[in-house]
């Protein structure tokens, strides 16, 4: 049992996750500083809350301030985890935005703000950390936050479905290239969960109903939901695990 559960240790691990100071982000920082990685929250505010979730537990946790919205973040996300790290483990790609907005009215600057963000910046920081991994011959893992919109259309969110729909082939075509130098490259989709991004759904109560309706768990998920699912695709435990999106949905797409 014991050379079991080791596979899902991460002990002497350094985990990298952006979007760290609220929701799935948080949850998931919260997940694998338990399993036991040194973890280096990446976010434009203040990880005060997530800091003190894993203090609490005893766990490691760095903040990383950085602005996603510009290239810059990539050498300085990098700068400051290596002025306490030797190497990164671990990449989870969790920030992003949604605008909801009818098709018919979407702007190009709303676009592109979603585009880059959700794809770009999740392709560029994910290259810069995998030529590292490539250059010391050591593997690693990334894990990019794909959604339910990454199977399915959505309603007023076409630039969301189109650069979630975009991670989950760009985890495929990475893991199709890097799985030879021992680079895992996965996500997982999270369902319908309480976070910030849904606060407009969960307000309006027919919609919420018809969500829950669908639900075969019967409720919406949490932070909490997703931990499982980060500290599998992170450990050895997922060593034979690539090009995969794993739904964490509550049984939505059974139904």
């Amino acid at each position: 049992m014991n050379d079991i559960m080791n596979l899902f240790s991460l002990n002497g691990k350094n985990a990298v996750v952006t979007g760290a100071n609220t929701g799935l982000g948080q949850g998931i920082c919260v997940a694998l500083a338990a399993a036991g990685a040194h973890v280096f929250g990446v976010a434009r505010r203040s990880c005060d809350e997530t800091a003190a979730k894993i203090a609490a537990e005893g766990g490691q946790f760095t903040e990383v301030r950085a602005d996603l919205s510009d290239f810059a973040a990539i050498d300085s996300i990098l700068e400051q985890v290596h002025a306490h790290a030797d190497r990164i483990d671990i990449l989870v790609n969790n920030a992003g935005i949604i605008k909801r907005c009818d098709a018919i009215d979407v702007t190009p600057e709303n676009w592109d703000a979603v585009d880059f963000l959700n794809e770009k910046m999740v392709f560029f920081l994910s290259q810069a950390v995998a030529k590292q991994w490539v250059a010391d011959k050591k593997g690693g893992k990334i894990i990019n936050i794909a959604s339910m919109l990454s199977f399915q259309g959505g309603i007023r969110v076409p630039a969301y479905t189109s650069s979630k729909s975009a991670v989950m082939g760009m985890t495929k075509a990475l893991a199709n290239e890097w799985a030879k130098y021992g680079i895992n490259v996965n996500a997982i989709a999270p369902g319908y969960m309480a976070t910030n991004n849904t606060n407009q759904l969960r307000q309006d109560e027919d919609r919420s109903e018809e969500i829950l309706a669908r639900i075969p768990a019967g409720r919406w998920g949490t932070p909490a939901d997703v931990g499982g699912a980060a500290i599998f695709l992170a450990s050895d435990a997922a060593a034979y695990v690539n090009g995969y999106t794993l739904a964490v949905d509550g049984g939505w797409l059974a139904r």
